[in-house]
């Protein structure tokens, strides 16, 4: 999302929902549209229009509590998905899915709270950089997708990928960065 409060992706909308511990139809219900077409927007196979966009964040965006937190954090971890969220200011990991630390010569538990940067590939270290410039601090940019090439560390390697980066609001105020990695 940014400051104009825009849901630009599926992918944000359903993370929004489940957030607010919200079903499918229940999102429906008060947007006045069908359970199949949230689940046509969350899939990416309809878009939303601004009028739905705008509706959607009244009723999905809200300060996130602790709670929404620790739902967070069971997403991610319980996720199918190579995924792992880190706080956006000092790459501290704060949780990973399975297939993200299945590659990993470490455990999760070890690198929880310890920052991941130092084991970025050169491409992640220039998109990283970028990122003032593109707005991502000032919520102008909330998704961004890398591409990233290896970084060859036998600890936590990367491998050559793309990666969709998605800012989100932590419940102390800070911010934290859900990293995907796309199919």
């Amino acid at each position: 999302m940014n400051s104009t409060g825009i849901i630009q992706s599926g992918r944000t909308l359903r993370r929004l929902r489940l957030l607010q511990r919200m079903k499918q139809a229940d999102l429906a219900a008060r947007l006045g549209v069908t359970q199949t077409t949230v689940s046509r927007w969350e899939r990416g196979a309809l878009a939303m229009s601004a009028e739905q966009q705008a509706a959607a964040w009244q009723l999905l965006a809200c300060r996130p509590d602790p709670a929404h937190d620790a739902v967070l954090r069971r997403l991610v971890e319980s996720s199918m998905a190579r995924v792992h969220l880190i706080c956006d200011r000092t790459h501290r990991l704060l949780a990973a899915s399975p297939a993200r630390h299945a590659d990993w010569q470490v455990d999760a538990s070890e690198m929880i709270g310890r920052p991941l940067l130092r084991y970025a590939s050169p491409d992640i270290l220039i998109a990283e950089a970028s990122l003032a410039a593109r707005g991502w601090h000032d919520g102008e940019l909330a998704e961004l997708i890398v591409e990233t090439g290896p970084n060859a560390d036998p600890v936590i390697p990367i491998r050559a990928s793309r990666v969709l980066w998605e800012r989100i609001a932590l419940a102390d105020g800070s911010a934290g960065r859900l990293v995907t990695t796309l199919a």
